[in-house]
């Protein structure tokens, strides 16, 4: 898997099927749906911090637009619930 967090507590959220998953959507979508240049690399939550596991709510994307949608979102995230 890519994202280098395998042991993390986030694979706990994934469902026990999530490498079936992560293929499908990679088969799926061989080219990254943001920028439709590079090859897909990463299975993304279409919608931030998404529980939605389902094929519809992910997408494939490259890691250059993954970084920087992760980015983004985590700003934006900041930015409604700032840290006292």
């Amino acid at each position: 898997m890519s994202g280098g967090w395998q042991g993390s507590a986030r694979v706990k959220r994934l469902p026990p099927n999530w490498r079936k998953i992560r293929a499908r959507i990679l088969a799926r979508d061989p080219i990254c749906k943001i920028c439709n240049v590079r090859p897909s690399a990463f299975c993304d939550h279409i919608e931030a911090k998404g529980a939605d596991h389902s094929e519809a709510g992910r997408q494939g994307v490259c890691g250059p637009c993954h970084d920087q949608k992760a980015s983004a979102e985590g700003n934006a995230a900041q930015r409604t619930n700032p840290r006292p």
